[in-house]
């Protein structure tokens, strides 16, 4: 027989998403259990976890302004850019204070979730029986299930994926393919070009690049406050491309081919090291791999060359392994839901974090989780009007989350969101449910007519 705890949520997950929506619901008075698989809080942030996907020099890849949670500023002492080790250490304090540890059961997976009977039956690898839930919130992340492309032929040598990378060592006196040129498969170039033989990085197209500081400070800081000055998309263009050529110079006399799409149409490499290298001849561009025959790869411009490892940094899957498709379905690789977070015809499916933002997570992470409280909460207080309304908005309004950016068509774009008018969304949608909220408890209750039966 299940158990039942119909009286709370269960939220998946003790990552940086996680631990959002649990301190908004804990503040919001909303009961629920955790689950954690790791023996501690912090996701992919936990380098000492058996499921850590986090190099060992890895760092911040958007300012500490523009990543931690929006009423927990990071410490001072902390770097712009902090260590994997420091967002950790963040993620813990986060957890500790706002007391959040005791609702998490660590080291348990969520096997399986299926909606049963008016709620979630959820399956854990520690429980003998499933538990009932009332409703379920995902925050397991997306930066998980590598995506890892297939090619005709075999490799004989090492091949991995950019998750299960930690340090540079092991690239000693090799020679070393790198695929994809995201950030993470800047930095793993980066680092092996100074210990390996040789260096490939095979780019399927060409990338705008950024400098990680302008003018001493973080690059996407310097962003915010075109966006705060509320330039135009193609002035904010031009100033950022002619920042970058004046800092880095034109990628193209690095030997990267041109962009085939327009500047944040897609995520910039945000590196000031790689070309470095790059003009320093430690690192050398191809383009995409064709096939694999032993040693040997033959890549689309019909050359050859022989590699010990290949490292794929080629992204990740959206995927969630305890939930049947048919009750979060994915078209194209994504969920339709309504801002990235609620599903659109039940009250009882929320995500927190499947978003890919042009800047730091976690603190929209924050605000989605304080807006599904807000409107959990109304539902709860019986508060049919605050609720009807935004259900009715979720259920048919398609918000433009590139909010004028064109992204690319990839399935990686698909979560992408414009993060400076993705977060005035999030914090008008919250001040609205709070405003009718508050309303609703001044409305004078309507009288109610006695009725005698028989």
């Amino acid at each position: 027989m299940p158990v039942d705890r119909m009286d709370c949520w269960c939220i998946i997950g003790a990552g940086p998403c996680g631990l959002a929506a649990q301190k908004n619901f804990r503040q919001a008075g909303i009961p629920y259990v955790a689950f954690e698989r790791d023996d501690d809080v912090g996701g992919a942030w936990n380098a000492a976890a058996k499921s850590a996907r986090v190099y060992d020099s890895a760092h911040l890849i958007s300012s500490k302004r523009l990543t931690e949670y929006v009423d927990f500023p990071m410490p001072d002492d902390y770097p712009a850019y902090p260590s994997a080790k420091q967002a950790h250490a963040y993620l813990r304090s986060y957890a500790d204070a706002f007391e959040l540890r005791d609702s998490i059961r660590f080291q348990t997976s969520v096997l399986s979730a299926v909606r049963s009977e008016g709620g979630w039956l959820v399956r854990t690898d520690r429980d003998a029986e499933p538990i009932r839930f009332a409703g379920l919130v995902i925050a397991n992340g997306h930066h998980w299930d590598p995506l890892i492309p297939e090619w005709p032929g075999e490799f004989s040598g090492d091949i991995f994926h950019s998750r299960d990378y930690r340090e540079p060592s092991k690239f000693a006196g090799k020679r070393v393919l790198v695929v994809g040129a995201g950030n993470s498969g800047c930095d793993v170039a980066v680092e092996a070009c100074q210990v390996a033989e040789r260096v490939v990085h095979s780019l399927r197209r060409g990338y705008h690049v950024l400098p990680k500081f302008l003018l001493g400070k973080p690059i996407d800081l310097c962003g915010e406050r075109l966006l705060r000055w509320r330039l135009p998309l193609w002035l904010r263009r031009r100033i950022a491309g002619a920042a970058s050529r004046i800092s880095l110079g034109s990628p193209a006399r690095f030997g990267v081919p041109a962009p085939d799409h327009a500047l944040f149409e897609a995520h910039p490499i945000v590196n000031s090291q790689w070309l470095y290298f790059l003009g320093h001849g430690r690192i050398a561009v191809k383009p995409q791999v064709e096939r694999f025959a032993g040693d040997l790869i033959r890549f689309a411009d019909g050359s050859e060359e022989a590699f010990d490892d290949v490292v794929m940094a080629t992204g990740y899957r959206v995927s969630f392994p305890f939930l049947d498709e048919e009750e979060l379905p994915r078209p194209n690789g994504a969920p339709d839901l309504y801002l990235n977070a609620f599903d659109r015809t039940r009250d009882d499916l929320i995500v927190i974090g499947m978003i890919q933002p042009d800047s730091g997570l976690w603190g929209l992470a924050d605000l989605q989780s304080r807006l599904a409280a807000e409107y959990l909460s109304a539902i709860r207080d019986g508060d049919d009007a605050t609720a009807a309304a935004f259900r009715a908005e979720k259920a048919t309004a398609r918000p433009d989350l590139g909010f004028g950016v064109r992204y690319l068509d990839t399935p990686r774009h698909r979560l992408e969101v414009e993060h400076f008018a993705f977060r005035r969304l999030l914090e008008r949608k919250i001040a609205t449910l709070r405003t009718n909220r508050s309303r609703a408890r001044r409305r004078p209750a309507e009288p109610r007519v006695a009725t005698q039966l028989g």
